[in-house]
């Protein structure tokens, strides 16, 4: 494979930090990176993908190595002592590379956290209108939601308390506008908790407000006189 493949390959892998990061600058990952390669990031920026550029190398490690030992257990080879050697190998391999994908993984955050405090400073979008698709995801995701990563597949999506599949996309476009965030602290075959931000309650709150006072019918208490009709144009 060349190098041009190995990189092409490693722009399409995907961290558990990535929506984080993007939430955090604003920008997708690919364009993040390219932007490195330009020379065109400022000293924060240029760190941040770096350090997530080893990220990657480092998820692409792990999915290497739990992938062979899928193929080692899946009945494919006979089961002797041989056997038994190869996946106590990969057993260790996996476990050390789990422990690279855990060091780069701190590394990310570091290089994140202070660009994430900056991101906090700025006004945010939170008051403004949101669809009706996003008000309903947001509500899902109220209740109770978990990213998980596919073990086979690799494939990434939300799945609320509620049975509701929120697509991966759709997670990474709240997480940009400031209205999610998921905790990276877990393991994303596990399940990643995803939660609304302060903004993401707000925006939340904004859709579900009902039309203001002045539009409102309210109910009289039983028993209380009419209120004086407004008078007819």
């Amino acid at each position: 494979m060349s190098r041009d493949s190995v990189s092409a390959a490693a722009r399409r892998a995907l961290s558990s930090l990535d929506s984080r990061i993007e939430a955090a600058t604003g920008h997708d990952v690919d364009t993040l990176w390219a932007h490195r390669d330009r020379g065109v990031l400022d000293e924060p920026h240029t760190g941040l993908v770096d350090r997530h550029r080893e990220l990657a190398q480092a998820e692409t490690g792990v999915t290497f190595y739990r992938t062979l030992l899928n193929r080692l257990s899946s009945g494919e080879f006979p089961i002797d002592t041989a056997l038994f050697s190869r996946i106590e190998r990969t057993v260790k391999q996996l476990r050390d590379a789990a422990d690279v994908r855990d060091a780069a993984v701190r590394q990310v955050l570091t290089a994140l956290e202070p660009i994430e405090a900056t991101a906090r400073t700025a006004p945010g979008a939170a008051a403004e209108e949101i669809s009706t698709a996003d008000q309903a995801a947001l509500l899902a995701i109220a209740g109770g939601a978990k990213l998980y990563e596919h073990l086979l597949t690799g494939r990434l999506a939300v799945t609320a308390a509620s049975g509701t599949r929120i697509p991966y996309a759709e997670l990474q476009r709240l997480a940009s506008g400031g209205l999610v965030s998921v905790d990276t602290s877990h393991p994303v075959h596990a399940g990643q908790p995803v939660s609304l931000t302060d903004a993401g309650r707000a925006a939340l709150a904004a859709g579900r407000r009902p039309p203001s006072a002045g539009a409102q019918t309210v109910a009289a208490r039983p028993g209380a006189w009419p209120s004086t009709p407004a008078p007819r144009r």
